[in-house]
Protein backbone atom coordinates (compact mmCIF):
# COMPACT_ATOMS: atom_id res chain seq x y z
CA UNK A 1 0.00 0.00 0.00
CA UNK A 2 1.38 3.55 -1.34
CA UNK A 3 2.58 5.83 1.78
CA UNK A 4 -0.50 8.55 2.01
CA UNK A 5 1.46 11.84 1.04
CA UNK A 6 0.59 14.94 4.20
CA UNK A 7 -2.55 16.62 3.39
CA UNK A 8 -0.84 19.99 3.98
CA UNK A 9 1.60 19.27 1.01
CA UNK A 10 -1.01 18.00 -1.08
CA UNK A 11 -3.30 21.36 -0.91
CA UNK A 12 -0.07 23.49 -0.97
CA UNK A 13 -0.96 25.34 2.14
CA UNK A 14 0.41 26.02 5.70
CA UNK A 15 -0.41 24.06 8.81
CA UNK A 16 -1.77 27.21 10.05
CA UNK A 17 -3.74 28.27 6.65
CA UNK A 18 -7.28 29.09 7.79
CA UNK A 19 -10.54 27.74 6.52
CA UNK A 20 -11.20 30.31 4.00
CA UNK A 21 -7.42 29.37 2.43
CA UNK A 22 -7.72 25.29 2.55
CA UNK A 23 -10.70 25.73 0.55
CA UNK A 24 -9.57 28.31 -2.27
CA UNK A 25 -6.82 25.43 -2.54
CA UNK A 26 -8.98 23.16 -2.53
CA UNK A 27 -11.07 24.39 -5.60
CA UNK A 28 -8.30 26.00 -7.26
CA UNK A 29 -6.57 22.35 -7.49
CA UNK A 30 -9.71 20.66 -8.12
CA UNK A 31 -10.81 22.84 -10.78
CA UNK A 32 -6.81 22.02 -12.49
CA UNK A 33 -7.41 18.07 -11.96
CA UNK A 34 -11.19 18.07 -13.12
CA UNK A 35 -11.23 15.61 -16.64
CA UNK A 36 -12.74 18.56 -18.79
CA UNK A 37 -9.61 20.60 -17.70
CA UNK A 38 -6.27 18.30 -16.66
CA UNK A 39 -3.75 17.85 -19.72
CA UNK A 40 -2.08 14.79 -18.85
CA UNK A 41 -3.18 11.07 -18.39
CA UNK A 42 -7.24 10.95 -17.32
CA UNK A 43 -6.16 8.11 -14.88
CA UNK A 44 -3.71 10.16 -13.25
CA UNK A 45 -5.31 12.87 -13.12
CA UNK A 46 -8.68 11.27 -11.71
CA UNK A 47 -5.99 9.98 -8.73
CA UNK A 48 -4.73 13.18 -7.84
CA UNK A 49 -8.13 14.87 -7.78
CA UNK A 50 -9.10 12.08 -5.33
CA UNK A 51 -6.48 13.08 -3.21
CA UNK A 52 -6.86 16.74 -2.95
CA UNK A 53 -10.79 15.76 -2.15
CA UNK A 54 -9.37 13.37 0.75
CA UNK A 55 -6.63 16.12 2.20
CA UNK A 56 -9.83 18.62 1.73
CA UNK A 57 -12.25 16.73 3.76
CA UNK A 58 -9.68 16.32 6.60
CA UNK A 59 -8.12 19.75 6.74
CA UNK A 60 -11.87 21.51 6.48
CA UNK A 61 -13.07 19.30 9.45
CA UNK A 62 -12.01 21.31 12.75
CA UNK A 63 -12.22 17.73 14.78
CA UNK A 64 -10.60 15.68 12.00
CA UNK A 65 -7.75 18.41 11.39
CA UNK A 66 -7.03 18.50 15.00
CA UNK A 67 -6.85 14.75 15.09
CA UNK A 68 -4.55 14.47 11.86
CA UNK A 69 -2.38 16.97 13.57
CA UNK A 70 -1.79 15.13 16.57
CA UNK A 71 -1.66 11.42 15.08
CA UNK A 72 -1.01 11.68 11.55
CA UNK A 73 -2.80 9.62 9.44
CA UNK A 74 -3.29 6.90 11.67
CA UNK A 75 -4.77 9.28 13.83
CA UNK A 76 -7.76 9.26 11.82
CA UNK A 77 -9.04 5.89 11.23
CA UNK A 78 -12.49 5.25 13.12
CA UNK A 79 -14.12 8.66 12.36
CA UNK A 80 -15.65 7.65 9.44
CA UNK A 81 -13.50 8.89 6.76
CA UNK A 82 -15.09 8.73 2.94
CA UNK A 83 -13.50 5.94 0.77
CA UNK A 84 -12.35 8.33 -2.27
CA UNK A 85 -10.94 5.30 -3.92
CA UNK A 86 -14.38 3.73 -4.79
CA UNK A 87 -15.67 6.99 -5.47
CA UNK A 88 -16.60 8.93 -8.66
CA UNK A 89 -16.42 12.24 -9.89
CA UNK A 90 -20.22 12.59 -9.45
CA UNK A 91 -19.87 11.77 -5.96
CA UNK A 92 -17.34 14.09 -5.11
CA UNK A 93 -18.74 17.33 -6.60
CA UNK A 94 -21.88 16.29 -4.71
CA UNK A 95 -19.70 16.01 -1.85
CA UNK A 96 -18.43 19.61 -1.77
CA UNK A 97 -21.45 21.19 -3.66
CA UNK A 98 -20.66 24.55 -1.76
CA UNK A 99 -17.57 24.69 -3.43
CA UNK A 100 -18.38 23.63 -6.79
CA UNK A 101 -21.57 25.37 -6.89
CA UNK A 102 -21.77 27.97 -10.04
CA UNK A 103 -18.60 26.21 -12.01
CA UNK A 104 -18.27 26.37 -15.16
CA UNK A 105 -18.04 22.90 -17.26
CA UNK A 106 -19.48 20.89 -14.71
CA UNK A 107 -22.65 19.20 -16.20
CA UNK A 108 -25.27 17.29 -13.78
CA UNK A 109 -24.19 13.94 -14.86
CA UNK A 110 -21.06 14.58 -13.12
CA UNK A 111 -22.77 15.83 -9.49
CA UNK A 112 -25.60 13.89 -9.48
CA UNK A 113 -24.92 10.63 -7.90
CA UNK A 114 -27.11 7.54 -7.97
CA UNK A 115 -25.63 5.70 -5.21
CA UNK A 116 -24.92 7.26 -1.77
CA UNK A 117 -21.24 7.42 -0.11
CA UNK A 118 -19.11 5.08 1.28
CA UNK A 119 -17.35 5.43 4.26
CA UNK A 120 -14.08 3.08 6.02
CA UNK A 121 -13.64 2.89 9.43
CA UNK A 122 -11.09 0.25 11.76
CA UNK A 123 -11.48 -2.44 14.63
CA UNK A 124 -9.24 -3.89 16.39
CA UNK A 125 -9.07 -7.54 17.17
CA UNK A 126 -7.26 -9.95 19.19
CA UNK A 127 -5.67 -13.70 17.40
CA UNK A 128 -8.68 -15.33 19.83
CA UNK A 129 -11.36 -13.19 18.71
CA UNK A 130 -10.21 -14.20 15.00
CA UNK A 131 -10.27 -17.66 15.80
CA UNK A 132 -14.09 -17.99 16.96
CA UNK A 133 -15.21 -15.22 15.17
CA UNK A 134 -16.64 -11.85 17.18
CA UNK A 135 -19.41 -8.93 17.20
CA UNK A 136 -17.85 -5.43 18.03
CA UNK A 137 -19.36 -2.40 18.63
CA UNK A 138 -18.76 0.11 16.17
CA UNK A 139 -19.57 3.75 16.86
CA UNK A 140 -18.50 6.45 14.49
CA UNK A 141 -20.27 9.83 12.64
CA UNK A 142 -21.75 10.17 9.43
CA UNK A 143 -23.48 12.80 7.51
CA UNK A 144 -27.10 11.59 7.37
CA UNK A 145 -30.45 13.10 7.08
CA UNK A 146 -31.83 15.72 9.07
CA UNK A 147 -34.07 14.62 11.34
CA UNK A 148 -35.95 18.21 11.66
CA UNK A 149 -36.85 18.29 7.98
CA UNK A 150 -36.62 14.97 7.03
CA UNK A 151 -33.88 15.73 4.40
CA UNK A 152 -36.02 18.13 2.87
CA UNK A 153 -34.01 21.04 3.55
CA UNK A 154 -37.20 23.15 4.21
CA UNK A 155 -38.43 24.20 7.19
CA UNK A 156 -40.90 21.29 8.99
CA UNK A 157 -45.01 22.87 7.51
CA UNK A 158 -43.30 24.94 4.63
CA UNK A 159 -43.54 23.70 1.00
CA UNK A 160 -40.87 23.49 -1.66
CA UNK A 161 -41.22 25.35 -5.07
CA UNK A 162 -40.58 23.32 -8.40
CA UNK A 163 -37.18 25.49 -10.41
CA UNK A 164 -38.80 27.86 -13.04
CA UNK A 165 -35.47 27.59 -14.69
CA UNK A 166 -34.71 24.19 -15.56
CA UNK A 167 -38.28 23.08 -15.17
CA UNK A 168 -37.57 20.78 -11.98
CA UNK A 169 -35.24 18.56 -13.99
CA UNK A 170 -32.29 20.24 -12.40
CA UNK A 171 -30.26 20.34 -15.71
CA UNK A 172 -30.33 23.22 -18.37
CA UNK A 173 -29.30 22.88 -22.12
CA UNK A 174 -26.49 25.20 -23.40
CA UNK A 175 -25.82 25.71 -26.93
CA UNK A 176 -21.91 25.75 -27.74
CA UNK A 177 -20.65 27.07 -31.55
CA UNK A 178 -17.44 24.89 -32.30
CA UNK A 179 -15.47 24.23 -35.44
CA UNK A 180 -18.48 21.30 -36.41
CA UNK A 181 -21.06 23.89 -35.49
CA UNK A 182 -23.47 24.29 -32.89
CA UNK A 183 -23.64 21.12 -30.45
CA UNK A 184 -25.94 21.29 -27.06
CA UNK A 185 -24.23 20.44 -23.79
CA UNK A 186 -26.60 19.46 -20.65
CA UNK A 187 -24.98 21.29 -17.46
CA UNK A 188 -25.99 21.55 -13.84
CA UNK A 189 -28.95 24.49 -14.01
CA UNK A 190 -27.32 27.52 -12.39
CA UNK A 191 -30.44 28.39 -9.92
CA UNK A 192 -30.99 25.26 -8.29
CA UNK A 193 -27.74 23.76 -8.45
CA UNK A 194 -28.88 20.33 -10.04
CA UNK A 195 -32.07 19.91 -7.19
CA UNK A 196 -34.92 20.74 -9.81
CA UNK A 197 -36.50 22.57 -6.11
CA UNK A 198 -36.10 25.70 -4.89
CA UNK A 199 -36.53 26.44 -0.91
CA UNK A 200 -37.94 29.40 0.24
CA UNK A 201 -38.18 28.86 3.99
CA UNK A 202 -34.68 26.82 4.67
CA UNK A 203 -35.08 24.10 7.81
CA UNK A 204 -33.46 25.90 11.13
CA UNK A 205 -31.47 22.53 11.92
CA UNK A 206 -29.56 22.22 9.07
CA UNK A 207 -29.63 25.76 7.28
CA UNK A 208 -31.24 24.19 4.37
CA UNK A 209 -28.88 21.73 3.64
CA UNK A 210 -30.99 18.63 4.34
CA UNK A 211 -28.16 17.23 6.52
CA UNK A 212 -25.87 16.84 9.76
CA UNK A 213 -23.68 15.02 11.37
CA UNK A 214 -25.19 12.54 13.39
CA UNK A 215 -23.16 9.53 15.73
CA UNK A 216 -24.02 5.48 14.58
CA UNK A 217 -23.39 2.66 16.80
CA UNK A 218 -24.00 -0.73 15.34
CA UNK A 219 -22.82 -4.07 15.90
CA UNK A 220 -20.09 -5.51 13.24
CA UNK A 221 -19.66 -9.42 13.34
CA UNK A 222 -16.24 -10.30 11.45
CA UNK A 223 -16.21 -14.20 10.81
CA UNK A 224 -14.08 -16.39 12.30
CA UNK A 225 -9.92 -16.56 10.15
CA UNK A 226 -9.94 -13.44 8.26
CA UNK A 227 -6.16 -11.64 8.08
CA UNK A 228 -4.87 -8.29 9.30
CA UNK A 229 -6.16 -5.28 6.82
CA UNK A 230 -9.17 -7.36 5.54
CA UNK A 231 -12.12 -5.35 4.65
CA UNK A 232 -15.88 -6.73 6.08
CA UNK A 233 -18.51 -4.90 4.16
CA UNK A 234 -21.30 -3.07 5.83
CA UNK A 235 -24.12 -2.77 2.93
CA UNK A 236 -26.38 0.52 3.74
CA UNK A 237 -24.72 1.66 6.43
CA UNK A 238 -22.45 4.75 4.56
CA UNK A 239 -24.07 8.32 3.97
CA UNK A 240 -27.15 8.58 1.76
CA UNK A 241 -26.90 10.08 -1.80
CA UNK A 242 -27.55 13.61 -2.79
CA UNK A 243 -31.39 12.70 -3.87
CA UNK A 244 -32.01 10.60 -0.68
CA UNK A 245 -32.57 7.35 -2.35
CA UNK A 246 -29.49 5.07 -1.54
CA UNK A 247 -26.98 4.50 0.90
CA UNK A 248 -23.28 4.12 0.86
CA UNK A 249 -21.36 1.01 2.25
CA UNK A 250 -19.30 0.88 5.42
CA UNK A 251 -16.07 -0.80 4.58
CA UNK A 252 -14.98 -2.01 7.97
CA UNK A 253 -10.73 -2.77 7.91
CA UNK A 254 -10.19 -5.39 10.56
CA UNK A 255 -6.60 -5.10 12.37
CA UNK A 256 -5.17 -8.01 14.33
CA UNK A 257 -3.12 -7.13 17.40
CA UNK A 258 0.04 -9.13 17.29
CA UNK A 259 0.23 -11.86 20.02
CA UNK A 260 2.86 -12.31 22.78
CA UNK A 261 3.55 -15.58 21.98
CA UNK A 262 2.06 -16.45 18.40
CA UNK A 263 3.08 -15.58 14.94
CA UNK A 264 0.33 -15.92 12.15
CA UNK A 265 1.42 -18.09 9.00
CA UNK A 266 -1.72 -17.80 6.81
CA UNK A 267 -3.89 -20.50 9.05
CA UNK A 268 -0.68 -21.95 10.98
CA UNK A 269 0.41 -20.16 14.29
CA UNK A 270 3.95 -20.39 15.06
CA UNK A 271 5.91 -19.98 18.52
CA UNK A 272 8.96 -20.45 19.67
CA UNK A 273 9.38 -22.54 23.12
CA UNK A 274 13.21 -22.52 24.97
CA UNK A 275 13.98 -25.72 26.29
CA UNK A 276 16.68 -26.64 28.89
CA UNK A 277 19.96 -29.18 27.19
CA UNK A 278 18.93 -31.71 29.87
CA UNK A 279 15.07 -31.16 28.78
CA UNK A 280 16.83 -31.92 25.10
CA UNK A 281 18.78 -34.53 25.72
CA UNK A 282 16.53 -36.49 28.37
CA UNK A 283 13.13 -35.09 26.89
CA UNK A 284 10.75 -34.35 29.25
CA UNK A 285 7.15 -32.08 29.51
CA UNK A 286 7.03 -28.34 28.62
CA UNK A 287 3.93 -25.81 28.99
CA UNK A 288 3.33 -24.13 25.34
CA UNK A 289 0.86 -21.04 24.60
CA UNK A 290 -2.03 -21.97 22.25
CA UNK A 291 -5.02 -19.53 21.72
CA UNK A 292 -6.71 -21.61 24.11
CA UNK A 293 -4.43 -21.32 26.80
CA UNK A 294 -1.29 -22.84 27.88
CA UNK A 295 -1.00 -26.86 27.18
CA UNK A 296 1.68 -29.39 28.25
CA UNK A 297 3.92 -30.80 25.08
CA UNK A 298 5.98 -33.78 25.52
CA UNK A 299 9.86 -33.11 24.11
CA UNK A 300 11.17 -36.07 22.83
CA UNK A 301 14.84 -37.46 24.05
CA UNK A 302 17.43 -36.23 22.20
CA UNK A 303 15.64 -33.13 20.24
CA UNK A 304 18.04 -30.72 18.39
CA UNK A 305 18.13 -27.00 18.30
CA UNK A 306 15.45 -25.67 15.87
CA UNK A 307 13.20 -29.21 15.78
CA UNK A 308 9.73 -28.13 15.79
CA UNK A 309 6.81 -29.88 17.02
CA UNK A 310 3.33 -29.31 15.22
CA UNK A 311 0.40 -29.36 17.18
CA UNK A 312 -2.82 -30.13 14.69
CA UNK A 313 -5.52 -28.41 14.38
CA UNK A 314 -4.42 -25.74 16.89
CA UNK A 315 -3.91 -23.29 14.24
CA UNK A 316 -6.77 -20.63 12.60
CA UNK A 317 -9.68 -21.33 10.74
CA UNK A 318 -9.95 -21.34 7.04
CA UNK A 319 -12.25 -18.60 5.55
CA UNK A 320 -12.90 -20.92 2.84
CA UNK A 321 -13.45 -24.50 4.22
CA UNK A 322 -13.71 -23.69 7.71
CA UNK A 323 -10.81 -26.17 8.27
CA UNK A 324 -8.00 -25.63 11.55
CA UNK A 325 -4.72 -25.00 10.41
CA UNK A 326 -1.94 -26.22 12.98
CA UNK A 327 0.47 -24.88 15.34
CA UNK A 328 4.42 -25.40 15.05
CA UNK A 329 6.36 -25.03 17.92
CA UNK A 330 9.99 -24.37 17.38
CA UNK A 331 12.35 -25.33 20.08
CA UNK A 332 15.73 -23.69 20.47
CA UNK A 333 18.14 -24.66 23.49
CA UNK A 334 18.59 -21.82 25.94
CA UNK A 335 23.19 -22.66 27.16
CA UNK A 336 23.39 -21.62 30.93
CA UNK A 337 25.53 -18.64 31.21
CA UNK A 338 25.85 -19.14 34.52
CA UNK A 339 27.22 -22.35 36.50
CA UNK A 340 27.47 -23.61 40.37
CA UNK A 341 30.38 -25.58 40.67
CA UNK A 342 28.57 -28.43 40.76
CA UNK A 343 27.07 -28.41 37.21
CA UNK A 344 30.49 -27.75 36.09
CA UNK A 345 31.95 -31.18 37.77
CA UNK A 346 29.01 -32.93 36.05
CA UNK A 347 29.24 -31.43 32.49
CA UNK A 348 32.81 -31.98 32.81
CA UNK A 349 32.19 -35.70 33.17
CA UNK A 350 30.05 -36.03 30.54
CA UNK A 351 32.34 -33.80 28.37
CA UNK A 352 35.02 -36.48 28.75
CA UNK A 353 32.68 -38.81 27.04
CA UNK A 354 31.60 -37.50 24.13
CA UNK A 355 34.28 -38.76 22.07
CA UNK A 356 32.72 -41.71 22.82
CA UNK A 357 29.47 -41.81 21.88
CA UNK A 358 29.48 -39.47 19.08
CA UNK A 359 25.79 -38.59 17.69
CA UNK A 360 25.32 -39.32 13.65
CA UNK A 361 24.63 -35.76 12.58
CA UNK A 362 28.25 -34.81 14.28
CA UNK A 363 29.74 -37.77 12.73
CA UNK A 364 29.02 -37.10 9.23
CA UNK A 365 29.85 -33.44 10.00
CA UNK A 366 33.25 -34.57 10.76
CA UNK A 367 33.46 -37.18 7.89
CA UNK A 368 32.69 -34.26 5.31
CA UNK A 369 34.75 -31.92 6.95
CA UNK A 370 38.35 -34.81 6.96
CA UNK A 371 37.34 -35.32 3.41
CA UNK A 372 36.95 -31.53 2.18
CA UNK A 373 40.32 -30.63 4.03
CA UNK A 374 42.07 -33.63 2.80
CA UNK A 375 42.69 -34.75 6.76
CA UNK A 376 43.90 -38.40 7.71
CA UNK A 377 42.13 -40.58 10.02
Amino acid sequence: MATKRDYYDVLGVDRSAGGDNVKRAYRKLALKYHPDNYQGDKTEGEQLFKEVSEAYEVLSDSVKRQRYDQFGHEGLRGMGMHDFSRMGFGDIFSMFEDIFSGMGGFTAGQTRSQRGYDLETQIDLTLEQIATGADSTLEFERIDLCDACSGSGAEPGTEVARCETCGGYGQVQQQMQSFFGVSVRLQQCPRCHGAGRIITDPCTACKGSSRMKKKRVLTVHVPPGVRDGQMVRIRGEGEPNPGNTARGDLHVYVHVADHPFLTRRNDDLICQVPITFSQAALGGSVEVPTLAGAEPVDIPAGTQNGDMITLKGRGLPSQRTGRKGHQHVLVFIEVPTKLTGKQKELLTEFAETEDVNITPRRQSFLDKLKKTLGMKD
